[in-house]
Formats: structure tokens, C-alpha cells, sequence
């Protein structure tokens, strides 16, 4: 005897649509902030590592032309510095602008996209210590001295406690928010940044590095007198 078997095969209803795609809704919802924290921590550290490079091209830059290169302009679309003159003769047309990436043959932009806000001690980026700098040995041809002394400083926050004395250069990328950049390109100040991040965009000698919040997420970067000097003294620069 034959026993006939029938399955019944029918397709999803609404009901059941609409809990797989309530499923589905709800597991991309819980991945999407994990990749979008996952790419913003890797905006970060390439844009750490790239600060470090362009701390390296600075020093590279003293040592082969006795001084700090001076800003390129944010608002226009090339990546040189503006400066008339040359050697210990320099003189900077702009002390707060840009990287001046062109000068220096490196990246334009952070991993946002966004140019490097730059900003230099006058005395180390061209002629006005030099060889008249009193109270140390002097060297001809370097803008700055031993006993130069520059006039930037990082703070912990705005008037809060010193992080960085008397530095020469200071560069900032702006964050993911880039408030206060210059586009890739040139052009006009991308918003105007508040608290803490005003401070890397004024025009005042006084800039500020602190751990991550709300409304701060500038990363910022500064040459280190001592080391910008050591290394200029194991070059043979100054005496």
C-alpha cells in the first residue's frame, strides 16, 4: 500500500516580514555606530602618524635651510610658504596660515580632508633673532640661536595649565568637525569653532591640547625647542 506524503510549501507573511526585517533593522543599527567609531579612530591615528611625519619634514627643513618654514596662505589654492627673502634674510608675509605642504612635499590634508592649520614663532622662521641674538654663540646662516626663545604655547585648556612652554611651530588638524580649517583647495574658514577649539583658530600665540570631548576634538601638534636644537647642534648648524 502506498501511503502518499505532501508537504506544503508557502511563502512568509507580513507578520513574519515584518520581524525579519524588525531583526535585520536592529542588528544594523547596533553595527553601524561600531564602524563609524571604528573609522573615526582610524581618521585619528592616521592623522597622529601624519602630524609626526610633518614634525619630522619641520626639523628636516630647519636643518637644510636655518629656519622654521613660514605658513602658506589658507585661503588660496597653492601650498607655499609665503615668505620674501631667503636664509637668515627670510621674512615670513604670514606667521598663522597653513602647512605649507608644497614647501615641505608632503600630504595637504588631515584624514578629513582638511588642510593643517600652522602657526610660527617669527624669530625662528626668519631673519629677526639671527646672528644678532646676544647671550649665546652664534652660527651665520640659522634665523634662531640656542638662546632664542620662542613665543607659541599649549595649554590644557584656555588659561588652564601650561602643556608646552616657548615653542616655535604649532600645527593643528581640526578633527572631524573642522571647525576653524581650511578647505583642500583654498577657500574660507570651515565654521567658527567655540571653547577650548577657538583657541586653535584666533590669532594669538596661545593653543589648546586635551583629550577628547563633545566639543573638542582638535589633535595638536608642536615642535619641541629642545629637540628642533639638538638636532641642530648634531648637524653641525649651531655651535
Amino acid at each position: 500500500m502506498k501511503i502518499a506524503l505532501h508537504k506544503k510549501f508557502g511563502g512568509f507573511s507580513l507578520v513574519e516580514m515584518a520581524i525579519v526585517l524588525m531583526i535585520v533593522g536592529l542588528l544594523l543599527g547596533g553595527l553601524i555606530p561600531t564602524l563609524s567609531a571604528q573609522v573615526e579612530t582610524q581618521h585619528i591615528n592616521e592623522t597622529r602618524k601624519q602630524m609626526n611625519e610633518i614634525k619630522e619634514a619641520l626639523d628636516g627643513f630647519a636643518i637644510i635651510n636655518g629656519r622654521v618654514p613660514c605658513p602658506a596662505d589658507g585661503v588660496a589654492p597653492g601650498g607655499s610658504e609665503l615668505v620674501t627673502g631667503s636664509g637668515v634674510s627670510a621674512v615670513c608675509t604670514l606667521t598663522k596660515g597653513v602647512l605649507p605642504w608644497a614647501t615641505l612635499g608632503i600630504s595637504e590634508a588631515d584624514a578629513w580632508g582638511r588642510r593643517f592649520t600652522y602657526r610660527v614663532a617669527a624669530n625662528f622662521a626668519d631673519g629677526a633673532d639671527g646672528t644678532g641674538a646676544t647671550g649665546c654663540s652664534t652660527a651665520a646662516g640659522v634665523s634662531f640661536q640656542l638662546c632664542s626663545s620662542a613665543n607659541l604655547n599649549v595649554l590644557a585648556t584656555s588659561g588652564g595649565a601650561s602643556v608646552a612652554a616657548n615653542v616655535p611651530a604649532v600645527v593643528v588638524s581640526h578633527g572631524k568637525n573642522g571647525l576653524g580649517a581650511y578647505p583642500v583647495g583654498g577657500g574660507a574658514q570651515i565654521g567658527a569653532a567655540a571653547g577650548d577649539e577657538s583657541e586653535n583658530t584666533d590669532d594669538d600665540n596661545t593653543f589648546v591640547s586635551k583629550d577628547f570631548s563633545s566639543d573638542f576634538d582638535d589633535l595638536v601638534a608642536w615642535l619641541s625647542p629642545n629637540t628642533l636644537l639638538n638636532r641642530m647642534v648634531a648637524a653641525g648648524k649651531l655651535p
